[in-house]
């Protein structure tokens, strides 16, 4: 008899086990569901923020900046990249001129340079000198005007 009391309690004792580990793998499972809702929660939020952020910052720049904006994806360079190709920090168009004079010069392939430089100075003073008309006809244009495309 006392042999089938110690396998019943063996057997009692593995059930409980079982019945424990089910529900340790079952609690483990939930915590981690709800860790994976509280990061999706948290991520959605900063992605709701960043994007009222960039509205926020694109209505901020008005017509000029969506205009900068169009000549660094046609050109394929920014504002920064070509100010600082041409090593120069205002858009001053006689500083502009003589910078690129200066490189285009020293990156000629008849004097040893890299024609690859050579581009990047010309595609550097295109999207200078771009920027300079969109600056210039955002400045031309009478102040009615200039609200009646803040508000489209």
């Amino acid at each position: 008899m006392s042999y089938y009391i110690t396998n019943i309690k063996c057997l009692y004792e593995r059930l409980m086990n079982l019945y424990y580990r089910r529900n340790h793998a079952k609690y483990l499972a939930q915590i981690i569901v709800m860790g994976a809702q509280v990061v999706g929660r948290a991520f959605a939020r900063a992605l709701r923020q960043e994007f009222a952020a960039s509205q926020a910052a694109a209505e901020a720049r008005g017509q000029a900046g969506r205009q900068s904006a169009a000549a660094s994806s046609f050109t394929g360079m920014t504002l920064q990249e070509a100010q600082q190709i041409l090593n120069i920090s205002t858009l001053k168009p006689e500083d502009i001129q003589k910078n690129y004079e200066h490189l285009f010069k020293v990156n000629d392939k008849a004097v040893g340079g890299s024609f690859y430089i050579q581009s990047k100075v010309v595609r550097a003073k295109e999207r200078l000198d771009e920027e300079l008309s969109i600056q210039q006809q955002h400045q031309t244009k009478p102040p009615d005007q200039q609200q009646e495309q803040q508000q489209t």
